[in-house]
């Protein structure tokens, strides 16, 4: 077992775990878990680069996870940045601010390498079930793009493509700099048009229809779980491999599109910084579900960041 500290940066979240980690056996021991909501990723889509106030919240975490880091004594850190960063102008400004923190320099890696460390994170923990068929089909919803992963012991197929809760929701649900409350029809449409083209572009490379099991991950696809549950707060223990359908999606995303944002924050399981990205997020989870005829979705808490921990041992 080696102690490890992986850090996953995404458009929306930035991410830290650091745990004891066998990637023989797939045991993993979890000391520290930690997430920030930071948005990196805002404005990124419109202006081509990481605004300065996004830079500032992200490297405010980067401090705090390292001293958390220090505390646990890791061996080894890996920093991972993926869509936001890959996008913008000037990530060398990040390169550089993370690297001052942590004494490492962010990996910015490809949706291939995403793909694959999301597939690993998840699936290691699977082996052996015997509910749950090979092959599986992971999809990670993140901020700026969704990654798809088909394979049973191994990565068969991968393809990133950039639609995700972030990119969607500054593309068509806000106006002006403000967020459509709630979003409107023609947002709607456009998101759902948005979301088609890029699963085609998906399916060009992975056979989204030919997994037998559907494994989600994320937060968006967690926080739709806790929903699901009825969860007064979010329970990470009650929401992992849980199993939720096509019909609880349809009926949690019909509710999500049509309140206010006052609504959706007062839900328990919320988190704060989901609460205007959320709606986005769910449509691209009921169009997957759609397209490769799941009825339901196994929802997963191990994702990249897991398949992180596991490179570095």
């Amino acid at each position: 077992m080696t102690r490890v500290a992986a850090i996953d940066c995404g458009t929306n979240s930035i991410r830290l775990l650091v745990a004891d980690a066998d990637p023989v056996t797939g045991e993993l021991v979890e000391h520290a878990r930690r997430m920030e909501i930071v948005r990196l990723g805002q404005g990124v889509d419109r202006t081509g680069r990481l605004a300065p106030e996004a830079l500032e919240r992200t490297f405010a975490a980067c401090r705090q996870y390292a001293a958390v880091i220090q505390e646990h004594g890791a061996d080894k850190v890996r920093f991972v940045a993926t869509s936001a960063s890959r996008d913008a102008e000037n990530r060398d400004d990040f390169v550089r601010g993370v690297l001052d923190i942590l004494g490492v320099e962010p990996e910015v890696i490809s949706g291939d390498q995403e793909a694959a460390f999301s597939f690993d994170g998840a699936t290691k923990e699977l082996t052996g079930r015997d509910d749950l068929a090979k092959p599986y089909l992971v999809v990670d919803i993140g901020g700026g793009s969704t990654e798809f992963v088909v394979g049973d012991d191994r990565v068969r197929a991968a393809r990133s493509v950039d639609i995700g809760c972030v990119r969607m929701t500054e593309r068509h649900f806000v106006r002006d700099g403000v967020f459509a409350d709630p979003p409107s029809r023609e947002g709607i449409d456009a998101v759902r048009a948005d979301v088609a083209a890029a699963l085609d572009l998906a399916e060009e490379t992975v056979p989204l229809a030919s997994a037998a099991t559907l494994v989600g991950l994320a937060g968006t696809v967690t926080t739709v779980a806790a929903m699901a549950l009825g969860l007064e707060e979010y329970d990470s223990e009650a929401i992992h491999h849980s199993r939720v359908s096509l019909e609880q999606v349809r009926e949690i995303t019909a509710r999500l599109l049509t309140s206010t944002h006052a609504e959706r924050a007062a839900i328990g399981a919320m988190h704060p910084g989901r609460v205007d990205v959320i709606p986005s997020g769910a449509l691209i989870l009921q169009a997957v579900m759609e397209r490769t005829g799941a009825r339901e979705v196994v929802v997963s808490e191990h994702d990249i960041l897991d398949g992180i921990a596991f490179s570095l041992a």
